[in-house]
């Protein structure tokens, strides 16, 4: 099996794509290894040498920073530590997700700033590889201090506490820890608190929802043209001299694609159409454009923050120094995450109204894409449902960003949010995957009206495989099970070179 080094090269989503779906295991590089070693023995000899006090390495946290503690007790201040944190409620998390936290928490502590044991990033690379998935809750984190409790529920099996899943079965991190044959961790100096402070909670909802953001931006762009043709709608809006002139990277992008997918369609091409068609039509380059150049922001955002130190105090043994600051901050993440959610809701809500003018008995398609309505539905109520996705993604597009309540007596007064901006990023993008599955099996309903002329013939070899799956509809049915499929398969059968 392919092994994945973790070292100072940076990463990246394409690389950790590659990683988990193809299921690579990970080992620390030798440097890694040997700066993690290096910054734990510093640390410890600072600690002998210093009578200062150390913020959370030999005090209390928050408003208790003030409080020294012995240095025979700091052994207990760390896993005190991790017990208290571990607060959550709510949800699970995803266990996707939690295995990004796993990759990005190791990544993070690779780098040598954080003080902590080789072995407890060895036992954290172990879970990773045996796939032991800590049980860790949707609520809980203020997105600065870092994800503290997600987090510490991530931590809490190294010490043998907690709960995680084991070959898909939740158990005892203890009885998790017998069938490895591994002991429990005692946790030194600074190391409960390099684990808990941190942004990984935030981090690896955003590389999951951006992942699967990008994939799903271009196939909006395949959804639309097939709504294009289905609604017998004009090339001219795509013609790149118009873009030119409005040269917005993600414009031009998009309605070059567009242009691409519907080339050797006899549908566009015919004549006898109206002058201007609608906005959700007309405008997809200019609205789907918009929501590229966003998601490449967030991007550009995410890619910073999974290739940085973001615990504290951070340990600096060339320069002799250990700082205390404030990269466990969430707010680049959470500003960027509310932007995300903004670029998805719209790609969902031009969706849902390309789905609303197919089914509206215009140019020359029947009334709900169906023979016989009024005795049949038809696709009435898809767009129902579309809507109300529609309409959930712009609720959840309040930004969480704005808010802010102070926490640890005042001591924490600024906090980003970060971390309900992620777990509502995750809902709009699995939003928005069922937005576009219903607008595409009314498109390919709408297509297979429009016979004999033809689309494109990449759009008609979509069509046909898509048929394999779910049949032309002749009269009302159950259509859950219509959207289900139609989701699964533009996510997983529309490949875009």
């Amino acid at each position: 099996m392919k092994v994945h080094h973790i070292s100072t090269a940076p990463i990246t989503l394409e690389l950790i794509s590659s990683i988990v779906e193809n299921g690579q295991q990970l080992a620390l590089s030798p440097e890694s290894a040997q700066k993690i070693t290096a910054c734990f023995n510093y640390l410890h000899e600072k600690i002998k040498e210093s009578t200062e006090p150390i913020y959370g390495i030999n005090t209390g946290f928050g408003s208790l920073q003030n409080v020294s503690v012995d240095n025979d007790k700091l052994e207990t201040l760390q896993s005190n530590l991790l017990k208290s944190h571990a607060c959550g409620t709510g949800d699970e998390v995803p266990q996707e997700i939690v295995k990004l936290m796993l990759l990005l928490k190791i990544q993070s502590l690779s780098y040598g700033h954080s003080g902590v044991q080789l072995s407890t990033v060895e036992r954290l690379i172990d879970f990773y590889n045996h796939d032991v998935l800590p049980v860790v809750y949707t609520q809980g984190s203020l997105g600065a201090s870092g994800d503290l409790a997600p987090l510490a529920h991530l931590s809490l099996p190294l010490l043998g506490l907690g709960e995680v899943y084991v070959e898909g079965k939740k158990k005892a991190s203890s009885a998790m820890l017998q069938q490895f044959g591994w002991e429990p961790l005692h946790m030194k100096a600074k190391e409960g608190l390099a684990l808990i402070n941190g942004t990984q909670f935030m981090s690896a909802y955003g590389v999951h929802c951006l992942l699967l953001s990008k994939k799903l931006s271009r196939v909006a762009d395949v959804v639309a043209a097939t709504s294009i043709d289905a609604f017998d709608c004009r090339i001219d809006p795509f013609n790149e001299l118009i873009h030119q002139i409005r040269p917005h990277k993600g414009q031009l992008e998009t309605a070059k694609f567009i242009a691409e997918i519907l080339e050797g369609s006899e549908l566009i091409s015919q004549g006898g159409k109206q002058t201007q068609d609608p906005y959700s039509f007309r405008c997809v380059p200019q609205v789907h454009g918009a929501s590229k150049d966003a998601i490449n922001y967030v991007e550009w955002v995410f890619l910073t923050e999974i290739n940085a130190v973001t615990d504290n105090p951070n340990v600096f043994p060339e320069a002799d120094k250990i700082l205390s600051g404030g990269n466990f901050h969430g707010q680049p993440l959470a500003l960027a995450l509310d932007f995300l959610c903004l670029a998805l809701s719209e790609l969902g809500s031009i969706s849902e109204r390309r789905t609303f003018q197919l089914i509206s008995g215009l140019r020359k398609l029947p009334a709900f894409l169906v023979a016989k309505p009024g005795l049949n539905s038809g696709l009435m109520i898809p767009q129902y449902t579309a809507a109300s996705i529609a309409s959930q993604n712009k609720q959840l597009c309040t930004p969480a960003s704005v808010d802010s309540i102070v926490s640890s007596n005042g001591q924490e007064d600024h906090v980003s949010m970060g971390a309900n901006a992620a777990v509502k990023a995750h809902k709009v993008v699995k939003n928005l995957v069922s937005i576009l599955g219903i607008e595409w099996l009314n498109a390919t309903q709408a297509l297979e009206l429009r016979k004999p002329l033809k689309s494109s013939p990449f759009i008609e070899k979509l069509l046909v495989d898509f048929r394999k799956e779910v049949a032309f509809i002749t009269e009302d049915r159950q259509l859950s099970i219509d959207i289900e499929k139609s989701k699964e398969f533009i996510v997983e059968r529309i490949v875009i070179e």
